[in-house]
């Protein structure tokens, strides 16, 4: 028996003060209706309502359900109306992932607009450079960087990035700027240790790889840190052209070695695939490619 199917008919029988009424509001057989009200009653171990040939009436037992009844309908219809809402327009709590770094730097003033934007959302972020799995840690949406394992994830592109080597203007003037890769053999270099493997630096031209075993004067976990000890003259360093930009807007650092990069790794939000996604999951990556400029040259 569906419960809710038949506190609803025992109500609109009641309304209706009759099977055969009830049964045509309803769009059912009065037969339905009967053995709908039945099982409820059958299920209850009460007596609901008193038949007659002319009339139908409520027992005291069910009056008092009735009462009840009707609360639990509209509580039904309360959730059932929350739940379609999150489809019509953004509502509910709101987790983000992203990058340590871009999350501090795009991420959350995004976040921040969205939830201006958005009063009924509530939001959080969290920022990892740990690839988490969306489903068990309950996250809604992450930004991710680079190219994605066949994951069953749905993506959607909203920039790129590359990494590229960097030095102060300072630096190349004492020590000269590198014009291809093996020069870097005589620089000091900085070595970000988010990626690439301890003792090499990858580059590619026209198809061709190249790998610079690399020794350098300081090692950091921290692109922020590598870009300071970059803008402090210590030497050059390689990092994602995101984590540069800033610095190389106001011209404290400049680009070398451009004709060398790598190719460029896509910036995606990912989201857990869905047949039905939430107008909170839809609204904020619109309004990311809508307003933000995530491609990073």
């Amino acid at each position: 028996m569906d419960r809710f199917a038949a506190i609803s008919t025992f109500i609109a029988v009641v309304d209706r003060r009759g099977f055969a009424p009830a049964a045509r509001h309803l769009g059912l057989a009065p037969s339905a209706v009967t053995r709908q009200v039945a099982a409820l009653e059958e299920h209850l171990g009460v007596r609901l309502l008193r038949r007659t040939t002319r009339s139908v009436t409520l027992t005291d037992a069910g009056a008092r359900y009735l009462d009840r009844a009707r609360r639990i309908l509209a509580e039904l219809q309360e959730a059932e109306a929350f739940a379609q809402s999150e489809q019509l327009r953004p509502v509910g709590r709101l987790v983000v992932t992203a990058p340590a770094a871009f999350g501090r730097l795009h991420v959350a003033p995004l976040m921040a607009e969205f939830l201006h934007r958005h009063p009924e959302v509530q939001g959080e972020l969290r920022l990892s450079d740990r690839w988490i799995s969306l489903v068990e840690e309950g996250v809604d949406l992450a930004v991710r960087i680079g190219h994605l394992p066949d994951s069953g994830l749905v993506a959607r592109q909203v920039g790129q990035t590359r990494r590229v080597v960097v030095a102060a203007p300072g630096y190349l003037a004492r020590a000269g700027t590198p014009q291809a890769p093996r020069d870097l053999l005589r620089h000091d270099l900085i070595r970000f240790s988010g990626f690439d493997r301890p003792e090499d630096w990858h580059f590619a031209k026209d198809g061709v790889e190249e790998r610079i075993p690399v020794t350098p004067r300081f090692t950091t976990n921290s692109a922020d840190a590598a870009i300071c000890a970059a803008e402090l003259e210590g030497g050059l360093t390689r990092v994602l052209s995101y984590q540069a930009a800033e610095a190389l807007r106001a011209g404290r650092l400049v680009r070398v070695l451009d004709g060398y990069e790598t190719e460029v790794r896509p910036i995606q939000i990912v989201r857990p695939a869905a047949r039905l996604v939430p107008a909170k999951l839809r609204a904020f990556t619109e309004m990311a490619v809508e307003t933000r400029d995530w491609n990073f040259g």
